[in-house]
């Protein structure tokens, strides 16, 4: 599974979990806070408190996690193209590029595929999973380790 921050409350996230049957959320944050009081719930501490109580595991990966640089150079294409974080549809494809060099090809990906047996979702802050370097992590998940993604959005 994936799944973001963006269109959630605190509530809505964890029942969206709960439903799929995800037992284990893997954050692929850099920082894993996310700006504004409507998405406090989600910073780390508050989140893992969250989760804990709903009885679903956590882990974070930060090796798969954008650096600062390539963060930067996925804002400036939105600011290129007029488009917020908030609002991105796609991803740059340099920055598609660079991260799989960098980052992607460079990665162990067994844990996360060791975590069969819980049903895990590879967690970031964009709403739409081709908005977000999660779902470039979940096509390698597919395509080398034969795993089934699903992405799951707000109701």
């Amino acid at each position: 599974m994936t799944i973001g921050v963006y269109g959630f409350d605190g509530e809505s996230f964890l029942e969206r979990l709960r439903r799929a049957g995800v037992g284990l959320l893997l954050d692929v944050r850099q920082r894993r806070g996310v700006r504004g009081p409507e998405y406090a719930w989600a910073n780390s501490l508050r989140l893992q408190a969250a989760l804990a109580e709903a009885g679903i595991g956590y882990e974070h990966h930060p090796e798969l996690a954008p650096t600062t640089e390539l963060r930067r150079l996925q804002y400036a294409e939105d600011d290129r193209h007029g488009v917020g974080k908030r609002s991105r549809r796609e991803l740059a494809a340099e920055y598609t590029r660079r991260y799989t060099t960098e980052i992607l090809d460079r990665a162990d990906l067994t844990p996360i595929v060791s975590a069969r047996g819980v049903t895990a979702a590879l967690f970031c802050v964009e709403r739409d999973p081709e908005a977000c370097h999660r779902s470039l992590v979940a096509q390698r998940l597919a395509e080398r380790h034969q795993v089934t993604i699903e992405h799951l959005r707000p109701l």
